[in-house]
């Protein structure tokens, strides 16, 4: 019997690869589902009060692999083992409620609610979501 263990065709070390890029692409459409199901709620908190979005809320995800999962439907067979109910994200892109944007990894805001940062990556972050901090506003602020 042949093996083809060791040829370039297959190594254990391709196969753990493709299984950690796998596995982060399914934790990133995961967490988009959850994203989207939130966004639709906030989409209905809305229009319960006059404002209803006719545009697609933007979904930024820094996992190009994840977003080919959403967008997709080729990828059923990798990710078939997914529960179901995180499948929805597919619907909801379909229907216009998401659009899923590519964000790279450095300018996913995200981050600073999510992440232990450096000192100077929260700061970057903070002064993106437009959050000054306390120093900032002298007097306005009793202590």
């Amino acid at each position: 019997m042949h093996s083809s263990f060791g040829s370039g065709a297959f190594s254990w070390a391709s196969v753990k690869q493709n299984t950690v890029a796998l596995s982060t692409a399914e934790a990133e459409y995961v967490s988009a589902s959850e994203a989207t199901a939130q966004t639709i709620w906030l989409r209905f908190v809305l229009d319960d009060f006059g404002e209803m979005q006719s545009e697609a809320t933007p979904l930024f995800c820094d996992n190009m692999s994840a977003i080919s999962m959403a967008k997709n439907p080729i990828f059923h067979q990798r990710t078939r083992h997914i529960n179901r109910r995180y499948h929805f994200i597919r619907e909801a892109l379909q229907e216009g409620v998401i659009n899923m944007q590519f964000c790279i990894s450095e300018e996913q805001l995200a981050d600073i609610f999510t992440k232990a940062l450096p000192k100077d990556r929260f700061k970057y972050l903070r002064s993106k979501l437009g959050v000054k901090p306390v120093s900032s506003l002298g007097e306005a602020v009793e202590n």
